[in-house]
C-alpha cells in the first residue's frame, strides 16, 4: 500500500518460521494471491508473514516469515507457488509447499520497498519505490525499466503481454522491448492500483478515489468517483467484474464492460488493502486493517463462509469504553499484554514509564531503537498530536493523528488502565 498516502508500511524483522496452525495476521493484510490452477490462496501482511491457506479446513497450512519488513505484494506462480515482495526491497519465490521456511529463489536489486508484482510467460515483473520496474527472467539478470517519476506503486502485464505500470507521478505507462515507456494516460495525482482486462484495457485507481478504464489506445473512461483513496483493484478472469477496495473500508463491485455499480460491500469499517477473485469468477477475497481475510459473493453482494462479520468483543470490565473504541485502530498492530506477544508492532504491556525501543524480541526501526523517549501521558499525546512521522522521523510506524481532544483523553485513560 505512495509515500504521501502515509498509512503505510511497517515493520519488524523476525526469524523465518513455517508451521501448520490456525492463524490470523498480526497486522493489516496487504496482499492476496489466488492460484489459477485449483484456487489456492495466499495472503501477506504488515506483520512480515505470508500465510498459505487450506481453504477446505478454513485454516493456515503454512505460515512463513522471511522478509525483514512488511510484505506488500504477492503474485501467483505456476504450480501453486507465489512470489512475495517486501519493504526490505527483496523478492522471494516460494513453491507450493513452503513449510521448509526458505524461498526457492531470492531476487535482489531494488533500492526501495517492493510495492507490486506480476507474472507472465516465465517473467516476473516488480514495481518499487525506488522509481523502477524490473523484469526478472527465470534465469539471468533483470531488465531495469526507469523513467517513472517517484514511487512506482503498481505493475501488471496487459493482455498482449506488454508490461504496464502506474505510480506517484500519476501516469500509466506501457514499456517497450527497448526499455522506453509510452505514457498511456496521465491523471496528475498518484495512482495506486492496476488490473489488466481481457480486452487489452486496464483498470486504474488512485488517491482521488476514482476508478477509470484505460484502453490500449489511451482512451480514458471514468467508472467510479469515490471520496477515499482506492488502493487495490481486482478483475475476475473473464473481465466481467471489477472490485475496487478503498481506505474507507468498502469495496465497490462494478459490472464490466458497462461499468455499472452492482454493489458496495461494507466490511468492518477499517481500510481494505487487498482484493483477489477466486477461480469461480464470483467469489472475492479481501484483506485489510482488521487482520482478517474475508470472503464475499461479489454477484450477490454479501459476505459468505467463516469469514463473515465477526461479533466485536466487548472491552474488559473497568476499561474506558470510548478509549477502547479509539484504540481499535491500533489493535491491528499492538497487543495490550506481554502474554499476547509482539504483533506488527511491539506489545504495550507496561507502556507508561517504558523507554521507547525497549521491548525484548522486537526489531525496531533505527529511529525507535535510540530509546531517547520515555512513554508518558504527555509523550504519547505528543506522538498522536504531531504524528509519528514528525515526533520520530524515519519511523516505520503508520501515520496516525488524533485531533479530537475527547478521543485523545479517552485513549490515554484506556492505555493507562489496559497496559498496567
Amino acid at each position: 500500500m505512495i509515500r504521501r498516502l502515509a498509512i503505510l508500511l511497517a515493520l519488524v524483522a523476525l526469524p523465518a518460521v513455517a508451521q501448520d496452525q490456525a492463524a490470523v495476521h498480526g497486522g493489516p493484510v496487504r496482499a492476496l494471491a489466488v492460484a489459477p490452477e485449483g484456487g489456492a490462496l495466499a495472503s501477506a501482511g504488515f506483520d512480515q508473514s505470508v500465510i498459505f491457506w487450506d481453504l477446505a479446513a478454513g485454516r493456515a497450512r503454512a505460515v512463513v516469515r522471511w522478509h525483514a519488513g512488511a510484505v506488500n505484494a504477492l503474485t501467483p506462480l505456476p504450480g501453486g507457488g507465489v512470489a512475495s515482495g517486501g519493504e526490505d526491497g527483496r523478492i522471494a519465490v516460494w513453491g507450493a509447499d513452503p513449510r521448509g521456511g526458505a524461498p526457492l529463489r531470492v531476487l535482489e536489486g531494488h533500492e526501495g520497498p517492493v510495492a507490486s508484482l506480476a507474472w507472465r510467460d516465465g517473467v516476473l515483473a516488480s514495481a518499487a519505490w525506488d522509481g523502477t520496474v524490473r523484469l526478472w527472467p527465470e534465469a539471468g539478470a533483470p531488465r531495469v525499466l526507469a523513467g517513472q517519476q517517484g514511487n512506482v506503486n503498481a505493475v501488471a502485464f496487459r493482455a498482449d503481454g506488454v508490461p504496464v505500470s502506474a505510480g506517484f507521478d500519476g501516469t500509466v505507462r506501457a514499456w517497450g522491448a527497448d526499455g522506453t515507456s509510452e505514457v498511456l494516460a496521465a491523471f496528475g495525482l498518484p495512482q495506486n492500483a492496476l488490473a489488466p482486462l481481457p480486452d487489452g484495457g486496464l483498470a486504474v485507481a488512485g488517491v482521488d478515489g476514482a476508478v477509470r478504464l484505460v484502453a490500449r489506445n489511451g482512451e480514458v473512461r471514468d467508472l467510479l468517483a469515490g471520496s477515499r483513496p482506492v488502493v487495490a483493484l481486482a478483475a475476475n478472469a473473464d473481465g466481467t467484474l471489477l472490485a475496487a477496495a478503498s481506505l474507507g473500508g468498502s469495496i465497490a463491485i462494478l459490472r464490466l464492460p458497462e461499468g455499472r455499480l452492482l454493489h458496495t460491500l461494507d466490511g468492518p469499517g477499517t481500510p481494505v488493502w487487498s482484493a483477489a477473485f477466486a477461480t469461480d469468477g464470483r467469489t472475492l477475497w479481501t484483506g485489510g486493517a482488521d487482520r482478517r481475510v474475508r470472503r464475499w459473493d461479489a454477484v450477490a453482494g454479501r459476505a459468505i463462509g467463516p469469514v463473515g462479520e465477526a461479533a466485536e468483543a466487548a472491552p474488559r470490565a473497568g476499561l474506558d469504553a470510548q478509549g477502547a473504541r479509539v484504540f481499535r485502530a491500533c489493535s491491528a498492530c499492538h497487543a495490550l499484554t506481554a502474554e499476547a506477544g509482539n504483533m506488527a508492532g511491539p506489545h504495550l504491556a507496561g507502556l507508561f514509564g517504558r523507554r521507547m525501543g525497549s521491548v525484548a524480541g522486537y526489531a525496531y526501526s533505527e529511529r525507535l531503537a535510540r530509546g531517547d523517549i520515555v512513554w508518558t501521558r504527555e509523550t504519547v499525546a505528543d506522538l498522536f498530536t504531531r504524528g509519528p512521522d514528525v515526533v520520530t522521523p524515519g519511523t516505520k510506524m503508520p501515520v496516525q493523528r488524533l485531533e479530537n481532544a475527547e478521543d485523545m483523553a479517552a485513549l490515554l485513560r484506556f492505555l493507562e488502565q489496559a497496559t498496567r
